[in-house]
């Protein structure tokens, strides 16, 4: 599913034009990369959490030149489900 599916269906199921539900979820969009960019975690209950992972510091290979390059650590999004989303898939969708 894309971004345009879901503006579609979302104006669908409310009978909102399309152009205001866009405008709707690009703002929520940025408001989330906004928060995570300044180092607040994003928490929608019943959905899931937009966080931020550090990943430590590692020792990397350059396989071009036969070298080991430092990774230094970093920052990372991340999502985690919530508890009622991870049933409900675990519940609703076949296993491939």
């Amino acid at each position: 599913m894309t971004k345009a599916d879901i503006v579609a269906n979302i104006s669908e199921k409310l009978g909102m034009e399309k152009g205001d539900v866009q405008a709707t979820i690009e703002t929520f969009m940025e408001e989330v990369k906004t928060s995570l960019e300044s180092g607040d975690n994003v928490y929608l209950r019943g959905f899931g959490s937009f966080i931020i992972k550090t990943r430590a510091e590692k020792t990397g290979r350059n396989i071009s030149k036969n070298t080991t390059i430092k990774i230094p650590a970093h920052n990372i999004p991340a999502f985690k489900p919530a508890k009622v989303f991870i049933e409900g898939v675990k519940t609703n969708v076949e296993v491939k």
